[in-house]
């Protein structure tokens, strides 16, 4: 991460530092209130790859089975915040044996005396409420076979950092991080002894984020759906707490709740998984179900769009697609330029993918994860529907979204022959004159998609412009491509006479794709990038290209389950199970 370059983030980081300093200084003591329920959910694999000292973060592997936690975030500082918020408790207590109650005991401590003075890294409001929430999770595990004087370095270390997060969660930008350090704040106050005169102020700022950052209908300014499942998850545990200690839950966090729900289940997939969109991943499997769970909210979403992205399902099949426009200003810095495209996963089984956010393997997988070529949509070769640019008003390594689309539509169509998405974005206007538009038909049994992509020119002004981009293009005209992103769990064959491309899913199913030969077929490397991952995983993608050489280009394709694949498929295939070395 770069550091900060303004005044005011200079400011604020040395005032972060302050802060902690005093707080780590304070003469505080305290114990729980009562035993904490941990509400965390952990990945037994990875809690036994810490325990064997294999150390996966962000892409990067480390091995060493006698080093600290700690070790790892000293000498490596891109994954610093990562192991600094301490969910890998969550890991360990899902494994929740002798050993791995070692190792967790054995690091919470040594953070205590290598960073509990507030004199080095981890002291940011958002990294310490999410540290403050797992330690407090997983007090007794975490104290167990411990003696009172542990105990006591223990609890003052939780009080400081709560004192801490009294003083800073003001400062915090509004999003996530400061939803982390307002529920940090409010979780400890109301877990721990003597703490609870912090509660007021940080519910009472909790609500006033509900109602502002959390719009009307469910969604937050990033689009980012495992944000807003992060958001959600908070507020069910700060409302969970508050009833459970006898408190009222403000109605305003109660609203938030409701509203986004809802806006969750529009953005789930068949698998139970996420739209993977604008840096966020398909989640933690088990979270979002038991996120929607806890919310207490029940029913099917509404019609229409959800946080910009439309739903259509029918059978087994769940297409999810990208029909706003990219999140704008500093809301964008994990954005992609992903408008228009798409996901559709059949069963348990996804099929057409988003590459996914690369920001957990390193500079250059995250801004080329952020570009069009990325995600399922058609593009312009060479052009992304949205730029990338540093920021001048935030670090210097952080690009935000620009040039924009200024209109992107999309509706959803309900007949008795299935549903219909019909979408359309103008982020190639400026430079080439083209509107892109894609309308998306899915069949009422949910076995066939029906697609067409169009560029075109809506006016004489953009006719214009494309004959001015078609004089620099020369006579082969302006490319295209309309990429399909493949899940790495499809085996795909493009037939011999590259007319069509069937993929079998680790189910049994087979889908064919199909086109109508005004575009060359071809099959090319792709990648997927998931977090957990070592590296990227290979994959393929099926390629639609041709060139745009009068005012309208219309390319029509399909993707059909073959006639022998039955509607109803027992699928008992199970995951591939996280690995260390792919």
């Amino acid at each position: 991460m770069g550091q900060p370059q303004t005044w005011r983030q200079r400011r604020i980081r040395f005032m972060h530092r302050v802060h902690a300093r005093r707080a780590a200084r304070a003469d505080t003591a305290t114990a729980f209130v009562s035993a904490p329920e941990p509400h965390t959910i952990g990945q037994v694999a990875r809690g036994r790859q810490l325990i064997t000292g294999n150390f996966l973060f962000s892409g990067l592997l480390v091995e060493g089975p006698d080093l600290s936690i700690w070790d790892i975030a000293r000498d490596n500082p891109t994954v610093a915040e990562e192991i600094q918020g301490c969910e890998w408790l969550d890991d360990l207590a899902a494994v929740g044996d002798d050993r791995a109650r070692d190792r967790a005991q054995a690091w919470v401590f040594d953070w205590i005396n290598r960073y509990g003075d507030g004199r080095s890294d981890g002291w940011t409001p958002g990294i310490t409420g999410r540290r403050v929430i797992r330690w407090i999770n997983h007090g007794f595990f975490l104290l167990r076979g411990k003696d009172k004087a542990a105990g006591q370095l223990f609890f003052q270390s939780l009080a400081r950092q709560t004192l801490f997060l009294s003083k800073r969660w003001q400062v915090t930008s509004p999003g996530l991080r400061r939803f982390e350090a307002l529920t940090g704040t409010i979780y400890a106050g109301l877990s721990l002894e003597g703490m609870e005169h912090h509660i007021p102020p940080a519910v009472a700022a909790l609500s006033a984020d509900c109602q502002s950052q959390i719009d009307k209908d469910g969604a937050i300014k990033t689009r980012n759906p495992e944000e807003l499942l992060e958001i959600l998850s908070l507020l069910n545990w700060t409302a969970k707490a508050l009833t459970e200690t006898g408190r009222d839950v403000p109605a305003p966090l109660k609203a938030a709740i409701e509203r986004i729900a809802p806006t969750l289940r529009a953005l789930r997939h068949s698998d139970g998984g996420l739209a993977r969109f604008h840096g966020g991943g398909q989640g933690l499997e088990g979270r979002l179900d038991q996120a929607l769970a806890s919310s207490g909210v029940r029913g099917s979403p509404a019609k229409g769009l959800h946080m910009g992205y439309a739903r259509l399902t029918a059978g087994r099949t769940t297409l999810i697609a990208d029909a706003a426009a990219p999140p704008s200003g500093d809301a964008s810095a994990d954005g992609h330029a992903s408008t228009l495209g798409f996901e559709l996963t059949s069963g348990r089984r996804p099929l057409i993918v988003n590459c996914g956010s690369g920001a957990r393997f390193g500079v250059e997988w995250r801004r080329a994860s952020r570009a069009t070529p990325s995600h399922s949509t058609m593009m312009i070769e060479g052009v992304s529907s949205s730029h990338l640019a540093s920021s001048r008003a935030s670090n210097q390594a952080e690009e935000l979204l620009t040039d924009l689309p200024s209109l992107v539509r999309g509706y959803t169509i309900e007949d008795t022959q299935g549903r219909r998405l019909e979408m359309s974005q103008n982020g190639y206007q400026p430079s080439h004159g083209l509107t892109h538009a894609r309308i998306l038909h899915v069949s009422a049994d949910g076995r066939t998609v029906d697609g067409e992509d169009i560029l075109t020119t809506l006016d004489a002004a953009d006719s214009a412009i494309f004959d001015k981009a078609m004089v620099h293009a020369g006579p082969i005209g302006i490319p295209y491509a309309v990429r399909f992103h493949l899940h790495p769990d499809v085996e795909a064959t493009l037939d011999m006479g590259a007319t069509a491309v069937a993929m079998r899913l680790k189910s049994g199913e087979v889908w064919v794709f199909r086109h109508d030969g005004q575009a060359k077929l071809s099959l090319s490397a792709s990648v997927y990038l998931q977090n957990g991952r070592l590296r990227p995983r290979t994959t393929q993608q099926v390629v639609l290209s041709g060139s745009a050489m009068a005012y309208a280009t219309r390319v029509r394709w399909s993707l059909a389950k073959a006639q022998d694949t039955p509607n109803a498929v027992r699928d008992l295939v199970k995951a591939d199970p996280m690995d260390v070395v792919e």
